[in-house]
């Protein structure tokens, strides 16, 4: 009797961490790792307190502008100013500023209404700018931690003459890849974020912009 016996061979599958291939990257790499890292927890925290900021700026009573609407054709002028302040959001910040103006010409109150409305803007928009720079600037970090990373393994090939050593060329290789990945991953988020801020603004824009326009046909219908 014959007893064929297959050998099998165990093949052991390599698994690295998140953290050891960041470690790979050697000084050069955890360095650019970490600025982009403070440059995520940026971007998620201006996301976030624009993204609150904007939502409470948005809510609007619905029978808010029926109820100037009333005061004013009463003739009740304060009634409707006091109204307006005691909303906190941009239409009424709009309103007030033109009621605390009716009896002046439509000029002055339009030039009212226009400065006041660049003034709420500004305030929305404030550190959205920094989410388009760190959207710009992410992946040039990025970049410049391959740059590093080719360097030195170019370095380490230079010197090695005949004898390469492969950890460390790896090392630099790691630090290419990793931080390259990583500028990328911050300039994606930071980008997605910086475009649905201003979506989100522009919607409120549009609703001061109604708003103003509503307030002047009031001011403009016969009495």
């Amino acid at each position: 009797m014959f007893i064929y016996q297959e050998n099998s061979t165990l093949q052991t599958e390599k698994t690295i961490s998140l953290i050891e291939l960041i470690e790979n990257g050697g000084t050069g790499g955890m360095l650019i790792i970490s600025i982009l890292f403070v440059l995520l927890v940026v971007v998620i925290y201006i996301y976030f307190e624009r993204l609150f900021a904007i939502i409470a700026a948005s809510k609007v009573d619905k029978g808010f502008m029926p109820q100037i609407r009333t005061h004013i054709l009463s003739g009740k002028i304060d009634l409707a100013k006091t109204l307006s302040q005691s909303q906190n959001n941009p239409v009424a910040r709009l309103l007030e500023k033109g009621v605390s103006r009716i009896g002046r010409p439509l000029e002055d109150i339009n030039s009212a209404l226009e400065n006041a409305g660049k003034i709420e803007i500004y305030k929305l928009e404030k550190n959205v700018s920094v989410l388009a720079t760190i959207a710009g600037v992410a992946p040039m970090i990025g970049f410049l931690g391959t740059v590093i990373g080719m360097i030195l393994s170019i370095f380490e090939i230079s010197t090695a003459g005949g004898n390469i050593d492969m950890q460390l060329l790896s090392n630099g290789l790691y630090t290419a890849m990793t931080t390259t990945v990583a500028g990328l991953i911050v300039g994606i988020i930071g980008y997605i974020a910086y475009n649905h801020l201003v979506v989100k603004t522009n919607k409120i824009v549009y609703q001061m912009e109604a708003t103003s326009l509503e307030f002047f046909d009031l001011l403009n219908e016969p009495t």
